[in-house]
């Protein structure tokens, strides 16, 4: 709206009449809106953090406490979770302030995130309803990620009819191998939705299982809010560089016209986790919930499969796919054998139990984090 109003109607319109307006010129560059976007991210979540905060004590709306967890996770039972709120809106605001509305990437990466934010937010609600652990069933949640992802899916499968997007994936470390995820010979024939369904499914792993992925990592007071600011300022940088002509062609990476848009939205989520990690910080004066998880995992898988950096998103996320594998690993150790791999999953329990201070876990696991980014943004070279 900002932008539209700033740059578009006053510089475009009347800066050659008025040469004092000239210096809203600086609006149309989207370094400087992603700033701007960033730090009112950041304002809005700080501002309006002790209102939510007392609306939800007000209300009653309390974690719960899962009994086979951690004992000492017991005292933050009654917390007021679905916190995510405040992330959730400290994001869409500032990125419809600051991007140019016409940008479909724009659209498709919010309404993803509001649509995860919204399953997230009925699997907290049946929790505070019931006043228990359990929301939505395991199977219930993953139809409704699935559904959204494959929507997600079905519209970029419509951009790249227009020549707008690309199905061909980058592969880090090699330049020239780009596999295509549509079978191109079954487009011509009468099963020609089959020649879709890799992508299809390849789009809904990659969203789902990053949904998920932050989800299980929100377990310890500033964890997953932490991670998710460095995971968000390293597709920062990956998604202007891909909006970029020249930077993406200097770095032989697929260039998206229009992509450079989104950068602005992930501004927006640093600007907003930051401002969450004030009052999730140890202690936590609130927890995201799965409303927050969700959709902020949702957000970022969205962003790496439109900027197509799919694979790469192993590295950006480093610390949630190995939260999310120690939980995978323990299922099937404990299902096959009887026995499981760790005291505890995700994994963060298990440092806990073995005698590590949730505060030494949780910076700890920030600087993995950071190694993980800047080492995606380093692959950018090495290929």
């Amino acid at each position: 709206m900002l932008y539209h109003f700033l740059y578009e109607f006053l510089y475009q319109g009347y800066s050659k009449n008025l040469p004092a307006l000239k210096i809203l010129n600086v609006f149309g560059y989207i370094t400087f809106r992603t700033a701007m976007a960033s730090l009112t991210a950041l304002i809005i979540s700080l501002m309006l953090g002790p209102w939510l905060i007392a609306r939800l004590h007000d209300f009653q709306i309390g974690q719960h406490i899962r009994e086979e967890g951690p004992k000492s996770h017991q005292k933050k039972a009654g917390t007021p979770t679905m916190g995510g709120l405040l992330i959730v809106v400290s994001i869409l605001v500032p990125t419809l302030l600051w991007t140019d509305l016409r940008n479909r990437y724009m659209w498709l990466a919010a309404i993803s995130t509001l649509a995860y934010g919204a399953i997230g937010f009925s699997d907290d609600y049946l929790k505070v309803r019931h006043r228990r652990n359990l929301g939505l069933t395991g199977r219930n949640k993953l139809a409704l990620q699935i559904v959204v992802s494959l929507a997600v899916g079905s519209f970029l499968l419509y951009l790249m009819r227009h020549n707008l997007y690309s199905t061909k994936l980058t592969v880090p470390f090699f330049k020239s191998f780009a596999p295509d995820l549509i079978i191109d010979r079954l487009i011509a024939t009468p099963f020609f939705m089959l020649g879709f369904v890799p992508f299809l499914v390849f789009v809904s792993l990659v969203i789902v299982g990053s949904s998920n992925a932050v989800n299980l990592t929100d377990g310890l007071d500033g964890l997953a809010i932490g991670c998710t600011v460095i995971a968000s300022a390293a597709l920062t940088a990956l998604t202007y560089i891909t909006g970029h002509e020249r930077f993406s062609t200097y770095l032989d990476i697929q260039n998206l016209s229009g992509v450079g848009e989104v950068t602005i939205f992930c501004g927006s989520i640093v600007g907003a986790s930051i401002g969450f990690l004030w009052y999730n910080a140890h202690p936590a004066e609130v927890f995201m919930g799965d409303v927050g998880s969700l959709a902020l995992g949702g957000a970022i898988g969205t962003v790496a499969v439109i900027i197509k950096q799919e694979l790469l998103l192993v590295f950006v996320g480093g610390i949630f796919v190995i939260e999310a594998l120690s939980v995978m690993i323990q299922v099937v150790s404990f299902k096959l054998r009887g026995k499981r791999v760790f005291r505890m999953s995700p994994i963060h329990h298990h440092f806990e139990l073995g005698g590590w201070a949730e505060s030494k876990v949780i910076i700890r696991f920030w600087i993995v984090a950071l190694i993980f980014a800047l080492f995606s943004l380093s692959t950018l070279k090495l290929r």
